[in-house]
């Protein structure tokens, strides 16, 4: 599903208590009545404390529903290790392990390559029956190819089940669908967005984020939406990391910082971001850095920004002809960090 970076539309700026202790009877009569008195800090000084019994305490004893659902996220590494923990888990998380194996081959028939043509019908069946199998990851790719078919029902059905077993990425696609519908369904959206957010998905931050600074389904909040711009784009988010730019360039919910804007507007240029790239050219052909402006502008062309070209080319005259090709040689040879999209 495609997203926005920032609202550009003219006329809008960028972007059990205790028990009560009974007194003690001092008189004599009573010392002579009464009753050892039992420590619960320390009943046994000399000796060591028992260890909990395992009936009581075995990892065993977690009911298989509970199991299923904690587990319903995990990756196969993490299935592995879990499996090894005791007896109970490794044939309760069976399933899991199982669905692993359809999730992969799901993956190879949706994007195809090493022998496998790529088929989305074949995909799907496959992530149904990792699905069926409890997996989120398997329910999630199922809805992917549902949204992506053009069955956006079928897709809200897998992302709400994905969502509600706590996948996080169940929870930011269940919640960019609402706000796609039509009508929007905007309050639950923004209720699935926190969940997600919180758990620290970064494309749920950023369009949370979003959501805050137009003030859609909740209400407008620059200083909420920089933060949660800023917490996306320490996570490796490229849309938030221009976004956060911004805020420090205009001081949008944060004080304005022309060193912080140049900073991140750098990192989602270096990890992609076509515009950051235009934006952070310009600046270095203001500070008078021509070569280095020269191949951001270039990487801004080639990635479809029209408005870089005609800069690039004001600038290509004044180097010569060494830096020129030197130029168009770091831009081909360029590659992006790498980063969480």
């Amino acid at each position: 599903m495609k997203q926005k970076s920032w609202s550009c539309s003219s006329g809008s700026p960028h972007f059990a208590p205790l028990p009560f202790i009974k007194k003690r009877n001092n008189s004599p009569t009573s010392k002579k009545q009464s009753k050892p008195r039992i420590s619960y800090f320390n009943s046994a000084p000399n000796q060591p404390p028992s260890p909990p019994s395992s009936s009581s305490a075995g990892f065993s004893a977690l009911p298989n529903d509970v199991l299923a659902r904690i587990a319903g996220s995990f990756t196969l590494p993490n299935l592995r290790a879990a499996s090894l923990v005791c007896r109970a888990w490794r044939d309760a998380l069976k399933p899991l392990r199982e669905a692993m194996g359809f999730l992969k081959w799901g993956k190879k028939f949706k994007h195809g390559g090493g022998g496998v043509k790529a088929d989305l019908s074949k995909a799907l069946d496959y992530f149904l029956e990792g699905a069926a199998r409890g997996s989120t990851l398997a329910m999630v790719d199922a809805g992917l190819i549902y949204w992506e078919v053009g069955k956006k029902e079928n897709a809200v059905v897998w992302y709400r089940r994905a969502a509600e077993l706590g996948d996080s990425a169940g929870q930011c696609n269940l919640a960019i669908s609402f706000l796609q519908a039509n009508p929007s369904n905007t309050k639950e959206a923004i209720e699935w967005l926190y969940k997600a957010s919180i758990s620290g998905h970064v494309r749920a931050q950023y369009q949370l984020a979003l959501c805050l600074h137009q003030g859609r389904g909740v209400e407008q909040n620059s200083q909420g939406a920089a933060r949660w711009y800023s917490r996306a784009a320490q996570g490796g988010y490229v849309r938030a990391m221009y976004n956060t730019s911004l805020c420090y360039s205009l001081g949008e919910g944060v004080w304005q910082s022309h060193v912080l804007a140049r900073k991140w507007m750098k990192r989602a240029a270096d990890r992609g971001h076509s515009r950051a790239q235009f934006e952070h050219g310009l600046t270095l052909f203001s500070e008078g850095d021509l070569m280095k402006a020269v191949v951001y502008l270039e990487l801004a062309t080639r990635a479809g920004e029209t408005a870089a070209a005609h800069v690039k080319r004001v600038i290509l005259h004044r180097l010569s002809s060494t830096s020129r090709d030197r130029a168009m040689h770091l831009a081909d040879t360029w590659l992006a960090k790498p980063s969480s999209r």
